[in-house]
């Protein structure tokens, strides 16, 4: 019996066994894993570790998916978790080549992955609150969600727990620094039984916005540079 012959069942659960890379190999090699490749069955499981891999055509977004991460541990990161307006025109431009890819790939999963339980998301230094409120509000069924390192989000996405995610279980907001002690307490308070973990996230020296004096100083150094 060749490959192809299999059944439907049978070759989802093959390829279910293989990265994201392989199965598009595979599916070149004929229309029946084609198919295959393009069932929804055979993405429930989506797991990305860097911004670039977002882009790729090696996987498919779809109702199936029910556990998606995107783990970023790179040097980049501590560029894109610098303040905008502390940032050399070097640190943006680097940062603009890839800054949307997190934000606009969320807004996909909102719009085709109804049934999605549980989002990891770690060293996204440019999503913002904007970006997981919405999944928030699209994926009602969500049961976990894990922020780690993400510089931009707030207290907006703990109140956005109360108000949209009530079937959250398990709540992880790790190393992010404008997440404050007052926003954790209400989440304990009003939803006890979720689990909710925050590590080091408090004791973070949150964003400020850039001082009159220092705009002045950044100026003359500018001006200096170039005299």
């Amino acid at each position: 019996m060749h490959l192809n012959e299999l059944d439907q069942e049978c070759l989802l659960h093959l390829l279910s066994y293989l990265d994201k890379d392989s199965r598009r190999s595979l599916s070149r090699t004929c229309l029946r894993l084609r198919q295959v490749f393009l069932d929804p069955q055979l993405w429930m499981l989506l797991h990305f570790r860097s911004p670039c891999e977002l882009r790729r055509d090696n996987f498919v977004l779809g109702p199936s998916l029910r556990y998606l991460s995107i783990c970023w541990h790179s040097s980049r990161v501590k560029v894109c978790n610098i303040e905008d307006w502390m940032k050399t025109t070097f640190q943006r431009d680097l940062c603009s080549k890839h800054e949307s890819i997190v934000s606009d790939f969320l807004e996909s999963v909102c719009h085709m992955c109804p049934n999605l339980l549980t989002l990891t998301l770690s060293g996204c230094g440019h999503i913002t609150d904007h970006n997981v409120i919405n999944v928030l509000q699209s994926c009602r069924g969500l049961h976990s969600l894990s922020l780690e390192n993400c510089a931009r989000v707030t207290d907006s996405i703990l109140q956005a727990v109360l108000d949209h995610g009530h079937n959250l279980t398990e709540v992880r907001v790790d190393f992010c620094r404008n997440v404050t002690q007052a926003g954790l307490q209400n989440i304990r308070v009003k939803r006890p039984e979720v689990n909710l973990s925050a590590l080091h996230s408090a004791e973070m020296i949150p964003d400020s916005k850039p001082e009159k004096k220092t705009q002045i100083r950044r100026a003359l150094q500018k001006f200096l540079n170039f005299s």
